[in-house]
């Protein structure tokens, strides 16, 4: 693209503040980049960014957003800095437990570049505060660490017509994706919920804390969080729009996964709390659709359907039929590794965990899987009695 003409497909074209010769020399290695230049950066100084969250993935997004160049900043978190924060939040340190990351944040960043206006919420987003905040922003980005807000944050782009950078964390993976960007024909791209159409219950989803986070991942899909931002206000590079990005720590390898609008949504009208969603959706039963063994391996052979086994690894090492071993304990976080159209198949021992498996990603729409009655001791009776003991 030309540097030297405006953005008309991520985000509305704004008036851009000519950069002083302090400026200039500040993002001088920025300004010398091909297709960048001071019209790039022009816009970066007129643009107002919303971080939700200041933790793991919010403080480096803050932080290179504001070493890039952003002009306004705006800070959403109500949280605390804990000791047990110190690994992965940097931005704080240990004589600041106990006190307000936004109000520290915004210290922090204006120490990095004086030159930009910060403005902090330090408080609970709600459904009646999200869409007045959101407003006033070119750009949201969420960093927060719970699905409640993640559902709020995307509802409350979808109506404000905001662009959504999103990212998470759990364990040694990442995700990193863009949500709601105007596209050159006037249409949004996908957005959070046609990756995940419906929060599950808030008991059945595991958050850090329970299942724990490298340290340094958190710095990682941060920065590609801000690099996806800085992409998508200056309308130099692709972003992430209908792409899911998965980092794997453990391995340093990363893949791309394409996702596309869902025709039979529906539109987002008005924005309410995630509890209250649940509380109204878990009033109505949805039923569970069991196979018995002999009706599986008949389409397994025919390969009109997937097994998904929810065991640990070590019992999917001793006796498995195939497919992929996804432990129940994770099965929320690994969502995108479960087909949505072919026919799939949940297996565990007795049928027991699988069919827990089953439940809980109905409450993300999953509307393709049955669960295998009898699980594995019943395989063997009737299908394969040598399938070892399991």
């Amino acid at each position: 693209m030309n540097p030297n003409s405006l953005p008309t497909t991520a985000i509305e074209c704004i008036i851009l503040l000519v950069l002083s010769e302090k400026e200039k020399n500040r993002y001088q290695r920025q300004l010398i980049l091909p297709d960048w230049g001071e019209t790039a950066q022009e816009k970066l100084k007129s643009s107002k960014v919303l971080v939700v969250g200041a933790g793991g993935l919010g403080t480096p997004v803050l932080a290179y957003l504001a070493a890039g160049g952003v002009g306004k900043l705006g800070i959403v978190e109500f949280d605390r800095v804990d000791e047990s924060n110190l690994h992965r939040q940097i931005f704080y340190r240990h004589s600041d437990t106990g006190s307000l990351k936004s109000t520290l944040a915004a210290e922090r960043i204006q120490e990095i570049n004086p030159e930009l206006a910060v403005e902090i919420f330090p408080d609970y987003l709600t459904a009646a505060t999200a869409q007045d905040i959101f407003t006033y922003y070119d750009v949201v980005v969420d960093g927060s660490d719970n699905l409640p807000t993640r559902y709020l944050v995307n509802d409350a782009c979808l109506l404000t017509g905001k662009p959504l950078v999103h990212g998470s964390v759990y364990r040694m993976e990442g995700q990193v994706s863009v949500f709601n960007v105007l596209l050159s024909d006037g249409t949004r791209s996908a957005d959070y919920r046609d990756l995940f159409p419906e929060p599950p219950p808030p008991d059945l989803v595991p958050s850090c804390s329970d299942g724990g986070v490298l340290g340094t991942l958190p710095g990682i899909i941060g920065s590609m969080m801000a690099n996806e931002t800085l992409k998508l206000i200056t309308d130099v590079g692709q972003t992430l729009h209908n792409k899911l990005l998965v980092f794997d720590g453990a391995e340093g390898t990363a893949r791309t996964i394409g996702f596309s609008k869902r025709p039979d949504r529906e539109p987002i009208k008005a924005l309410i709390d995630y509890e209250a969603f649940c509380d109204r959706r878990n009033q109505t039963n949805t039923v569970l659709q069991e196979m018995v063994p002999v009706e599986a391996h008949d389409l397994l052979k025919k390969n009109k359907a997937v097994v998904i086994d929810v065991r640990e690894p070590h019992e999917y090492a001793l006796a498995n039929i195939g497919g992929r071993n996804i432990p129940l304990k994770e099965i929320e976080q690994l969502l995108y590794h479960i087909p949505r159209q072919t026919p799939v198949i949940m297996v565990c021992k007795t049928g027991s965990r699988s069919a827990k498996a089953v439940s809980r990603l109905q409450g993300f729409g999953f509307r393709n899987l049955s669960n295998l009655r009898g699980g594995l001791n019943r395989w063997r009776a009737e299908v394969d009695p040598s399938l070892p003991p399991c």
